[in-house]
């Protein structure tokens, strides 16, 4: 059966990272919700400054209020996984996180401050 012509021939597949605030969250303090979202940050911050991760920041008006940010990450999702396991927040039971790959038409997302290719090309599997 041929591909309908609405279908890219190519696919530039990232890692996505979406945070999210589990039911059974801790209660904290403000002041231990303040150290908690420093040390979230400078986490998040750092993986960007390394690289791994290209994009990323919080959610504004949503229908799910559970849902808290997302990351584009330049890594594969075991990796990313791994790394996002290590966030003060969701180490703290905080924030959870649920690992996708995002497959988008080829050349339709850019990176301008990633220092190589984000995610990989492929073709839609038939």
């Amino acid at each position: 059966m041929p591909r309908s012509p609405d279908i890219p021939d190519a696919f530039d597949v990232v890692t996505l990272v979406v945070l999210r605030r589990p039911a059974d969250a801790p209660d904290m303090s403000e002041a231990e919700l303040d150290a908690l979202q420093a040390r979230h940050l400078a986490y998040r911050a750092e993986l960007r400054r390394s690289g791994v991760i290209v994009a990323n920041g919080p959610f504004g008006e949503q229908t799910d209020p559970s849902y808290r940010g997302m990351s584009i990450f330049a890594c594969d999702p075991a990796e990313a996984a791994r790394l996002s396991a290590g966030d003060p927040s969701v180490v703290a039971g905080r924030l959870a996180f649920d690992v996708m790959e995002w497959w988008v038409a080829a050349g339709s997302l850019a990176f301008p401050g990633a220092d190589g290719p984000v995610g990989e090309r492929r073709a839609m599997p038939d």
